[in-house]
């Protein structure tokens, strides 16, 4: 099979289901970006880390690909494929909380950085948000289901307490945010 189709050439591609969409689509931005993170959760997992952060991220990473593809996929498609549940929101929050246990209360706002695994989990952090503000945006013109709002809100909360974690356990301090008085 190769690799190039040139289907793509003319700036559009075929959401799952085949209806075609110019590339610079919403719809393909907010699921482009989720591609995006999970390729930075990647990196992450090539850093030093913990083997509960390689466990949680290699989860996460594979819930990226049922979110993007149920981003690709109109909620009126016929097409039958897995999408984000409660219980993928569900599973973020329990990990959260189970992660907290082990971190020291929070009394300000933190900088992002740490160790190299820990900074790159802050940056996939910046990366959700920035998925979850277009999947928002494209929620207003396309319908999709609330749910990957949702999941996207839940894991943004799940990488900033995961790169903490991943600092915590190597030992790095984090650095407070202290204002200019």
């Amino acid at each position: 099979m190769k690799i190039y189709t040139k289907k793509g050439d003319s700036g559009e591609t075929s959401l799952f289901g085949g209806q075609k969409v110019p590339k610079s689509s919403i719809r393909i931005s907010s699921y482009g970006t989720v591609d995006e993170l999970n390729s930075i959760l990647g990196m992450a997992l090539a850093e030093v880390h913990t083997e509960k952060t390689g466990e949680l991220l290699t989860t996460v990473q594979t819930q990226l690909f049922v979110l993007g593809a149920d981003l690709a996929t109109p909620q009126s498609n016929k097409v039958r494929i897995d999408r984000i549940t409660s219980d993928e929101v569900q599973f973020l929050e329990d990990a959260i909380d189970e992660l907290e246990v082990y971190l020291p209360p929070l009394r300000n706002f933190i900088l992002p950085g740490g160790s190299k695994a820990g900074a790159t989990i802050h940056y996939a952090r910046t990366v959700c948000r920035r998925a979850e503000r277009i999947t928002v945006e494209c929620s207003t013109i396309e319908e999709i289901s609330p749910l990957t709002i949702q999941y996207l809100n839940r894991l943004s909360d799940f990488l900033f307490v995961l790169a903490r974690y991943e600092n915590h356990n190597s030992g790095t301090e984090e650095t407070p945010w202290i204002p200019k008085s």
